[in-house]
C-alpha cells in the first residue's frame, strides 16, 4: 500500500494541465531526450564531476532513512540512495514503515532507535514531530539548496515556526484517471472533460462488455482522494478550505452533493470490478494491474490515481502512452480539480551526514535519478522535463513547475491524523463504509461528523 500523500491545490494549474494534457497524452511514450549525465564521482567527498551540489566526505559514516515507499518506489529510491553512498563513502539503509509513520516513528523514538531522516507524506506529520521534539532543523546548506531549486510556496511548507524542517522531495498529481485505450476503441468511448462526459464514457464501456471501474477501496486513501477531486471541482476553492479547517460540518448540503455525485459511479455495482464487496477487497496495486493485464478483456477500463500508478503499470505489458493512457479528473463544476501530493524528508538525529543526505535530495542530482526510473515527480524546478521518461510524465512534470507557488493542501492531510490518516478510522473508514452502501449518504455524513469533530476537538 502507498501512503496517502500530502495534497495540494493548484489554482494556475488547473487550465494549465489541461490544456498540456489534452495535446500529449495520447503521444505514444518517449524516452527522455538526453543521456544519464550522472558521474558515480568518488569517495573523496567535494564537488562530484557533472553534479549540482557539493557533498562532505562521510566515510565511516552510517545512517538510516525510514519511508514507506514499497515495490517500486522503494526500489527506485534505492538507487538515489546508492548515489549518496557512492558520492560521500557514507552507508544508508532504507529501513521501511508503516501507516501512519508518525505513530512508527514514535515506536522507534521510544525504543532509542530513531532513524536519522523520514520522508513524512503529511504536512500535518512534520508538525507532529516538530512539537514533539524530533524534528531537526535544516542547516545553512540544505536551506541553499532549497532556496536555488525550490519555489517559495514549496520552502514555505516544509516551515514549522518559521523554521525550516523539511525538503519535499517528491510530488505527485493525483488528479488523473488511467484507461485501457484498447478498451476505449473498442467500446468508441473519448476522454471526457467533464463529469457528465465521464458518466457517458463509463456507459459506453459497460455497454462494450468490459467493467468500467478499478476502484482500491481496501486502502482508505484512494477514497478520500476520490472524494477531494469531486469536492473541489463541485464546491469549489472557499467550501474547500472551510471543510478542510472544520469550520463547516461535514453534513453540509455541499457535503451531500458530493457525496450523492461519486454514488454516480461507486452505487453501480455492475460499474465496479467485483462490485461493492470487491471494491473493498481491491488494494491499490491491484487496482492498477487489474486494468491493463488480460488484453481487451481486462478487469477493468480505468483506474483512478496519481502519476506514480506508472509504476503499477510498469508490472504490466502495457506501455504508458500507447496501452495505457490518462486524461485529467473531469471538471464536476466550473473547473476541473488538480490535487497534487508530497512527500518531505525530515531530519530526526542531526548530523553532518544526516544534513548532507537532506542537502542531496533537495539537489536537483538526486531528483533527476528517480525522475528517469518512472513513476515519480519532483517540484524541484531545476530538474530537467527531458529527465521524465515519457511524454505523458514530462507534461504532468511541466504543469507541476508551472503551478508555482499558488496552492492549497489536500483536505485529509491537512485534517488530524486519527480522522485524515488512519488505516480503519476516520475518514478513510467512513468512506469505505460507504463504497459498502453508498446509498446512504445521510449516514455517511453522519459519521464522518462525528469523527471529524472529535479529532478536530470542535463542533464544526
Amino acid at each position: 500500500m502507498r501512503s496517502k500523500s500530502s495534497t495540494f491545490r493548484t489554482h494556475r494549474a488547473v487550465t494549465t494541465l489541461a490544456a498540456l494534457l489534452t495535446g500529449a497524452l495520447a503521444l505514444s511514450a518517449c524516452s527522455g531526450s538526453d543521456d544519464d549525465k550522472k558521474d558515480n564521482g568518488d569517495k573523496s567527498g567535494g564537488a562530484t564531476a557533472g553534479s549540482t551540489v557539493t557533498l562532505p566526505k562521510l566515510n565511516g559514516a552510517h545512517l538510516e532513512v525510514a519511508a514507506v515507499w514499497t515495490g517500486g518506489e522503494q526500489a527506485n529510491f534505492k538507487k538515489v540512495l546508492a548515489e549518496f553512498e557512492e558520492r560521500t563513502g557514507a552507508q544508508v539503509t532504507f529501513v521501511p514503515a508503516q501507516d501512519p509513520i508518525i505513530n512508527f516513528l514514535g515506536s522507534k523514538i521510544a525504543g532509542g532507535q530513531p532513524p536519522d531522516v523520514a520522508l513524512l507524506p503529511q504536512p500535518g506529520a512534520i508538525k507532529q514531530a516538530v512539537d514533539k521534539g524530533w524534528a531537526k532543523p535544516l542547516g545553512a546548506e540544505a536551506r541553499q539548496e532549497l532556496a536555488k531549486n525550490y519555489s517559495q510556496g514549496w520552502q514555505d511548507i516544509g516551515k514549522v515556526g518559521g523554521k525550516q524542517y523539511g525538503v519535499y522531495y517528491k510530488a505527485a498529481n493525483k488528479s488523473l484517471i488511467w484507461y485501457n485505450a484498447k478498451v476505449f476503441e473498442n467500446a468508441g468511448a473519448r476522454e471526457p472533460k467533464t463529469w457528465k462526459d465521464l458518466l457517458t464514457a463509463t456507459r459506453a464501456v459497460y455497454d462494450s462488455g468490459v467493467t468500467p471501474f478499478s476502484v482500491a477501496g481496501a486502502d482508505g486513501w484512494p477514497l478520500t482522494d476520490w472524494f477531494e477531486n469531486v469536492y473541489l471541482s463541485q464546491a469549489g476553492p472557499e467550501k474547500y478550505d472551510q471543510l478542510a479547517q472544520h469550520k463547516i460540518k461535514w453534513t453540509d448540503p455541499s457535503v451531500k452533493r458530493a457525496l450523492t455525485t461519486l454514488a454516480e459511479i461507486w452505487g453501480k455495482k455492475d460499474y465496479l470490478a467485483g462490485g461493492q464487496k470487491g471494491a473493498l477487497q481491491t488494494e491499490f496495486p491491484q487496482s492498477v494491474t487489474q486494468t491493463f493485464a488480460g488484453g481487451d478483456q481486462p478487469k477493468s477500463a480505468m483506474v483512478y490515481e496519481g502519476d506514480f500508478v506508472q509504476v503499477n503499470i510498469g508490472e504490466t505489458k502495457a506501455k504508458v502512452g500507447t496501452d495505457a493512457k490518462v486524461f485529467p479528473f473531469p471538471a464536476v463544476g466550473a473547473n476541473a480539480p488538480v490535487v497534487s501530493g508530497g512527500d518531505a524528508a525530515v531530519i530526526l538525529k542531526d548530523s553532518k551526514a544526516a544534513q548532507a543526505l537532506v542537502t542531496f535530495l533537495a539537489s536537483p542530482d538526486a531528483a533527476t535519478i528517480q525522475a528517469k526510473l518512472g513513476g515519480y515527480l519532483s517540484p524541484n524546478r531545476n530538474v530537467p522535463i527531458s529527465a521524465y521518461p515519457n511524454a505523458v510524465q514530462q507534461k504532468i512534470a511541466k504543469a507541476l513547475i508551472a503551478s508555482g507557488d499558488d496552492f492549497r493542501f489536500d483536505m485529509s492531510d491537512q485534517a488530524p491524523q486519527a480522522f485524515g490518516g488512519t488505516p480503519g478510522k476516520g475518514e478513510w473508514k467512513d468512506l469505505q463504509d460507504f463504497l459498502k452502501n453508498p446509498g446512504d449518504v445521510a449516514g455517511a455524513q453522519a459519521k464522518l461528523e462525528k469523527d471529524a469533530a472529535a479529532a478536530y476537538g470542535n463542533g464544526g
